[in-house]
C-alpha cells in the first residue's frame, strides 16, 4: 500500500483552478476525464490563437513577399524558437537553435521520420543492432521492425526488472553491434519514467546514436534535451494542450544535416532541373508542402499558457493527484495496479485492472455515468505480452483535475463491481 496523502497535500488537489480554462470541462461540469495520456484538453487561449491565425494571418508561410504570408512565416520562426526553449535546446551561447526543431504531424511521423533517414547516415545492415524497450508505444517498435527486417540488422529488446530497466539491461543489450538506441522517457502503460541520461550515455559509449519518445514526457514533467544527452527527441502538440496534427522532432543539428530527406515535393528544395535536386536546408529539408502554420502558433500558445503557470507547479500537481488515483485504487480488493505500486513512480498515467471484468465493459459503463478513462492494449502489445495481461484500463490526469474526479472514478468503478458481482 501507498502512504495516504496529508491533508494539506489534499487541500491542493481538492478543487482544479484550471478547469475554467478549458472550454470543454468548463461547459461539462460533470464531465471526469482521465484520458489525457491520449489527448490533452485544450485551453481557451489555443482555440483562440488557432482562430487568431486565420482570422489576421491567413496565408501560405514561405510563398508570398507580402505582409499577411511573412507574418504568417514569421509565427512558425517563432513557434521553431519558444519549442526550442521550452526543451532546452540552446546552443552554448543559450540562444534557442531553431533550426534544430522539424514539425511533423505528430510523434508517430517524427519517429518514422527517424527510423527512415538515420538508418543511412549509421549505415545499418546486417550484423548490427537497433535497441528499444519492452515498454515501446507501436509507434517507437514498429518503424524499427520495419527497418530491421528490410536492412537485416536485429532488434534487440531491454526488458524490465520491478517495471523499470535495470542498469545490467543497458550493459548486456547495448553493446558494440548497436548502432541505434530508442526508447520511451515515459511509458504511456505504467507511467514510469526511463533513465534516459543513463541510457544515451551507454549509448554514446560504444558509439550509437539514441533516440527518445517523448510524447508522454513533455506534456509532464520540465525536459531539458542537453542534460537529457540524447541525440533525437519526438513528441506530439495535441498531448500537451496543443491542437492534433503538430507533431515536433528535435534533432542535434549536425545529424539532421546529415540525414536524407523524409517527404519530397515543395518547399523542401532549393533547386530542381529536370534530372536532379538540391535540397534546402533544415529544417525545411524536412518539411514537404504547406505546413500548418495555425497549428503551430496555437503550439505556439499552448507552451505559453503552460509556462504561465509554471512546469514545476504543474508537474508538483500532477504527482499528488497520481499519488491520490493509486492511493484509491489499492483500497479496492478487486483492483490491480498494472505497474508500480509506489505512486511516486508514475508519470500522470496509472494502468489497473479490475478483475476477471474485461476493461471494454469498465470503460463503457464508467461512460455512463460521463467518466472517461481508456481500456484495451494502449498500442503497446508487446509489454502487456511480456507481463501476462492481454488489457487494462488506464486513467491518466492531467494539471486540469482534481480530487473529485478521481473520487468519480472509484464510484463508477463501486457500481461496475456491483453490476457483475450482484451487490
Amino acid at each position: 500500500m501507498c502512504a495516504a496523502l496529508t491533508a494539506e497535500q489534499l487541500i491542493v488537489i481538492e478543487r482544479s483552478p484550471y478547469k475554467q480554462d478549458f472550454p470543454l470541462l468548463a461547459n461539462n461540469p460533470n464531465l471526469t476525464f482521465l484520458d489525457s495520456a491520449a489527448t490533452a484538453q485544450r485551453p481557451a487561449d489555443v482555440l483562440d490563437a488557432e482562430r487568431r491565425f486565420y482570422e489576421t494571418m491567413n496565408a501560405n508561410p514561405l510563398r508570398g513577399l507580402y505582409r499577411l504570408s511573412t507574418e504568417a512565416t514569421q509565427s512558425i520562426a517563432n513557434a521553431r524558437a519558444h519549442i526550442a526553449r521550452f526543451i532546452g535546446a540552446l546552443d552554448d551561447a543559450g540562444n534557442p537553435e531553431n533550426d534544430a526543431i522539424v514539425f511533423t504531424r505528430n510523434a508517430s511521423e517524427a519517429l518514422n521520420l527517424l527510423a527512415r533517414t538515420v538508418p543511412e547516415v549509421v549505415r545499418l545492415g546486417p550484423g548490427d543492432e537497433v535497441v528499444i524497450s519492452i515498454m515501446e508505444h507501436h509507434s517507437n517498435l514498429i518503424p524499427w521492425q520495419q527497418v530491421c527486417a528490410a536492412t537485416g540488422a536485429k532488434l534487440v529488446y531491454l526488458r524490465l526488472e520491478d517495471f523499470s530497466i535495470p542498469a545490467a539491461e543497458l550493459e548486456a543489450k547495448i553493446g558494440p553491434h548497436t548502432k541505434i538506441v530508442s526508447v520511451t522517457h515515459v511509458s504511456n502503460v505504467l507511467g514510469v519514467q526511463n533513465n534516459v541520461a543513463a541510457i544515451a550515455a551507454r549509448a554514446h559509449e560504444v558509439g550509437a546514436l539514441c533516440i527518445v519518445d517523448g510524447a508522454q514526457s513533455v506534456p509532464h514533467i520540465a525536459v531539458d534535451v542537453r542534460s537529457l544527452g540524447c541525440d533525437f527527441l519526438a513528441f506530439s502538440a495535441h498531448k500537451l494542450g496543443g491542437p492534433m496534427g503538430i507533431g515536433v522532432l528535435w534533432g542535434k543539428p549536425e545529424l539532421l544535416e546529415a540525414m536524407p530527406p523524409f517527404l519530397v515535393g515543395g518547399e523542401m528544395i532549393d533547386s530542381v532541373t529536370e534530372t536532379d535536386a538540391v535540397w534546402s536546408q533544415v529544417p525545411q529539408k524536412f518539411e514537404a508542402g504547406t505546413q500548418d502554420a495555425a497549428g503551430s502558433f496555437a503550439t505556439d500558445a499552448a507552451l505559453t499558457y503552460l509556462e504561465k503557470h509554471g512546469m514545476e507547479a504543474l508537474e508538483e500537481r500532477e504527482r499528488l493527484l497520481a499519488s491520490y488515483l493509486c492511493e484509491q485504487l489499492q483500497t479496492r480488493e478487486y483492483i490491480t495496479i498494472v505497474g508500480p505500486s509506489e505512486p511516486h513512480r508514475h508519470v500522470g498515467a496509472v494502468a489497473f485492472d479490475v478483475r476477471n471484468i474485461h476493461p471494454h465493459d469498465v470503460a463503457s459503463i464508467l461512460d455512463m455515468s460521463d467518466v472517461c478513462i481508456r481500456a484495451g492494449h494502449h498500442c503497446a502489445q508487446p509489454l502487456l505480452s511480456y507481463l501476462g495481461w492481454h488489457s487494462t484500463c488506464r486513467a491518466s490526469v492531467a494539471f486540469y483535475n482534481d480530487k473529485a474526479d478521481i473520487d468519480r472514478l472509484m464510484e463508477g468503478l463501486d457500481t461496475v463491481w456491483g453490476i457483475f458481482n450482484g451487490r
